[in-house]
């Protein structure tokens, strides 16, 4: 009977067990069970029979992952899901863009230079915000100044596409490029040019799969010539070609850059680019509408990164499809010579009616803006060779244009995501002068022992975040507050990232105090209530430290002795115990204060995403105008509209 009983269990078991048991699931419970999965274990999952696979396929599956990816609110994936083709594509998308949320600085300005990644509308907006002075509601109501430097939008099948964003000559462009594959941990934002190989009509394979990602890119790539060859030589001999965008000269570089966002800047109407995400507000029917604006700014951006471009061939003149983000090489590199003398003919006799001479058609700004990097890199390289053959023997360290330019037909705007290890002074990256890139700040979370880490708005006078009658508006200053351990001393540090005076004060990345949170302070608060409403003030803690004051230089500031107040969970004031100066933060949500913000219009593209040039005065403003126009530092709302009015 044990061995009739046992042969019985034995037989039943595939049908409770395995993958019949998890067929027998609810969807709900499945669901519930895939939680404890991530995304790339849901596809191999699967892989594993058809059953399985239209299962683990299921929307409801792939609403609870994106669900716990946290990238958006529940409700608002109800909402994104209506412009993809599925869950499981949005999830795709929320994947590949969730690494870039978050703080990007760059040290140049000194002023500025602080972009807030967060979600859009089935996208994510790199915002910049804008160093100003609070207007007469305080940092509560008041509307902070923006402008957009660019956007990743998901199309219909998840696939992100780029756009970079900028303004010349009063008319606001956005430029179409590609997305990079984006490291999880990336801490580098880097604006490039890449070359790409004509394909489809020009348009840039993307790869679904969750994976082995790298893989599907990797054989996108490779040519059906080199079918024989086997994987690893094939991407070994791939990388042997390709010449780095950040291993050419500062000056190719940017040349570039410039040369391509003046081929492929698209405009958007008016009415189209009102809005890149919901602002807050309270009514039902603004959100409503708000949302119809988002659908119809979404499917025309679909539309024009996805339509096909002609650019015309450069020896025959006959047209060619391109993507619009690309713009076409092939027949530039066999007529340079071509090229030169059309060029060398138009600078001799402006007026002469020769073919080469009459109204330049488009592919003839292309080739001759290109031939003009080109000469400019060999002449500069040339001579860098030389001077370093004559000094050590060795060659130049930058790469030539040509050789950049090698594998690819066709060039185009590339938005790269990286990780470089990076090295740190109190949660300030070092970074280098020459890069076309944005570096992002390490943000924690508050937790128990650390209740004060985060971004948080300060401004200088009491009552906290409210002008005062003798001086209407006050500078807003943007601080990350971090832990640090040093010396066996656990350290509050809170590290400068914008300042909103007229001229700077203090540079990017300075602490503007350090307490020692160990260490209780004796000195007592100046006032007894909030300012306000006359409300009793209950301070909570207080920890001795050091505030930033007048040192060596502007580099190497000083400090003098104060105390740090914790009035309550949002709100910390610093005093200097000397002059009686205080500093009061209040913690931030800068998705939420961006959503009730006021967008202005932005720099020119490639100063847009960062601008290199140090200046300590609002370099926001001085990238429009002339040095003698007013800064727009310290500007409320109105008076910054009237300012881009006038110079826009």
């Amino acid at each position: 009977m044990c061995g009739s009983g046992t042969d019985t269990s034995t037989t039943m078991l595939p049908d409770v067990c395995g993958s019949s048991l998890l067929l027998t699931l609810p969807d709900d419970v499945f669901a519930l069970v895939s939680r404890s999965l991530s995304p790339r274990d849901l596809c191999s999952l699967g892989l594993c029979c058809r059953n399985l696979h239209d299962l683990a396929a299921s929307d409801k599956v792939w609403l609870s992952q994106c669900d716990m990816l946290g990238v958006v609110p529940y409700n608002d994936l109800i909402e994104w899901r209506k412009g993809v083709c599925s869950y499981k594509a949005l999830c795709h998308f929320l994947v590949g863009i969730k690494p870039l949320l978050g703080i990007w600085v760059h040290q140049n300005p000194e002023l500025g230079n602080v972009v807030y990644v967060m979600p859009g509308f089935i996208s994510v907006i790199g915002c910049r915000i804008i160093p100003q002075e609070l207007g007469p509601l305080g940092l509560e109501d008041g509307p902070i100044l923006w402008s957009p430097v660019f956007e990743v939008v998901s199309d219909f099948e998840g696939s992100p596409a780029f756009f970079l964003h900028g303004r010349e000559s009063g008319t606001d462009y956005v430029y179409p490029g590609s997305l990079k594959k984006v490291d999880r941990t990336c801490n580098v934002l880097l604006l490039e040019v890449e070359p790409q190989q004509h394909r489809s009509g020009g348009k840039l394979f993307h790869s679904k799969s969750f994976i082995h990602p790298s893989e599907n890119e990797v054989s996108q790539k490779i040519c059906r010539s080199n079918s024989g060859i086997s994987l690893s030589k094939r991407v070994t001999a791939q990388h042997e070609t390709t010449v780095p965008f950040s291993r050419l000269a500062f000056v190719d570089r940017r040349q570039l850059l410039d040369t391509v966002t003046n081929q492929v800047r698209q405009t958007l109407p008016d009415a189209k680019d009102a809005i890149l995400f919901p602002c807050l507000r309270r009514e039902e029917a603004d959100l409503r509408e708000d949302m119809k604006l988002l659908c119809e700014r979404r499917l025309l951006l679909m539309k024009m990164y996805g339509g096909a471009g002609c650019f015309t061939v450069w020896k025959t003149g006959s047209e060619f499809p391109w993507h619009p983000s690309h713009i076409g090489l092939s027949e530039f590199r066999q007529n340079l010579d071509l090229i030169s003398g059309c060029h060398a003919s138009q600078t001799a006799d402006h007026e002469s009616q020769s073919p080469c001479t009459m109204r330049k058609t488009f592919a003839e700004y292309v080739r001759h803006g290109l031939k003009y990097i080109l000469r400019k890199s060999n002449s500069i390289n040339g001579k860098r060779d030389l001077l370093r053959k004559n000094s050590s023997g060795h060659g130049s360290k930058h790469a030539q244009l040509h050789e950049f330019l090698q594998p690819g037909d066709a060039i185009g705007l590339t938005l790269h995501a990286s990780t470089v290890k990076l090295s740190c002074y109190r949660a300030w990256p070092y970074m280098p002068d020459s890069k076309f890139a944005l570096y992002k700040l390490p943000m924690r979370a508050p937790e128990v022992g650390q209740e004060y880490a985060g971004v948080w708005g300060g401004t200088f006078g009491w009552p906290p975040g409210r002008p005062s009658d003798d001086k209407p508006g006050k500078a807003l200053f943007l601080l990350l507050l971090s832990y640090e351990e040093s010396q066996g001393q656990n350290l509050l540090i809170a590290t400068k990232i914008l300042e909103g005076t007229h001229y700077v004060l203090h540079p990017n990345g300075s602490a503007m105090f350090i307490v020692n949170i160990e260490e209780p302070s004796n000195d007592p608060f100046p006032w007894c209530t909030d300012g306000h409403d006359s409300n009793p003030l209950d301070v909570k803690h207080a920890f001795t430290g050091e505030g930033i004051a007048n040192g060596y230089g502007f580099r190497y500031p000083g400090s003098k002795p104060g105390s740090l107040f914790v009035i309550h969970d949002k709100m910390l004031a610093f005093i200097w115990k000397e002059s009686r100066a205080v500093l009061t933060l209040q913690r931030l949500d800068l998705q939420e204060v961006l959503s009730k913000g006021e967008r202005i219009p932005a720099l020119p593209p490639v100063f847009n995403f960062a601008y290199l040039t140090r200046s300590y005065s609002n370099v926001f403003a001085n990238g429009l105008t002339s040095p003698k126009t007013e800064s727009s530092a310290g500007m409320t709302s109105k008076q910054s509209k009237e300012f881009f009015a006038r110079n826009g």
